[in-house]
């Protein structure tokens, strides 16, 4: 895992109920029973939030026990395969397994119960306005902007996975960095899905520091926690 989280960061917090019941949505179950554990998620086989499937999601805690969700009619191989190797065993082998182009890899996965207590910075507009880029029309419903002079320069998209738990998406452009914009565009739609009754979660790559430092800032620290996924390449 990174190590850009803040001194002192509870690497061990215990995630709350809310978050647990997305955790069990989303991947299929949890908390995970033994060290690597691959669960049939019908979710996994169906259209996510952006009308796309991902048949393969998973979590990792900080000790490194892992659920990974998969779709029904591709889990087996999957399950058959996870029981002589470990994780990184495992990965490398996914697209193999599943018939499909791509590679699994991991990310950090983060959450929030109390984001950073730093000042509003965006409007709330509908997912098709005019002003906005192509990246936050599939979010549907509202996204939070920034505009400047009615200009888009900034903003965040909600991924409602379920009633349990939202995934933000941040976004800023390039003449506009360097303000702070990510990071309270963050926290302020994170107070958002807090009072939908929603846990937000941030997920980045590993490499990505501009992401995590946003993270870290908007109240969402790195607590030891991964994500797995499948990016599909060349079509198949």
């Amino acid at each position: 895992m990174p190590s850009d989280a803040p001194a002192g960061s509870p690497s061990s917090e215990e995630p709350p109920p809310r978050l647990i019941e997305h955790l069990r949505l989303e991947v299929g179950a949890w908390p995970p029973r033994g060290h690597l554990q691959v669960v049939a998620n019908p979710r996994r086989g169906r259209p996510g939030w952006d009308g796309r499937i991902a048949p393969v999601v998973g979590v990792v805690t900080p000790a490194g026990d892992a659920v990974i969700g998969v779709a029904p009619d591709l889990a087996g191989p999957v399950a058959r395969r996870a029981a002589d190797v470990d994780l990184d065993g495992l990965l490398p082998d996914v697209a193999r397994l599943i018939g499909r182009r791509g590679v699994a890899g991991l990310g950090v996965f983060r959450w929030s119960t109390m984001p950073a207590p730093l000042p509003d910075a965006g409007v709330w507009v509908p997912s098709d306005d005019r002003r906005l880029p192509d990246w936050l029309r599939p979010f549907g419903g509202q996204v939070l902007v920034v505009l400047d002079d009615d200009r888009y320069v900034a903003g965040v998209g909600i991924k409602r996975h379920d009633a349990a738990g939202h995934e933000l998406a941040v976004g800023t452009e390039e003449g506009a960095r360097g303000r702070g914009l990510a990071r309270r565009l963050v926290a302020q739609a994170a107070r958002r899905v807090l009072a939908e009754g929603a846990v937000p979660t941030y997920l980045h790559a590993r490499d990505n520091v501009a992401s995590a430092r946003a993270a870290d800032a908007a109240g969402f620290p790195d607590r030891g926690w991964s994500v797995v996924g499948f990016f599909p390449t060349g079509g198949g």
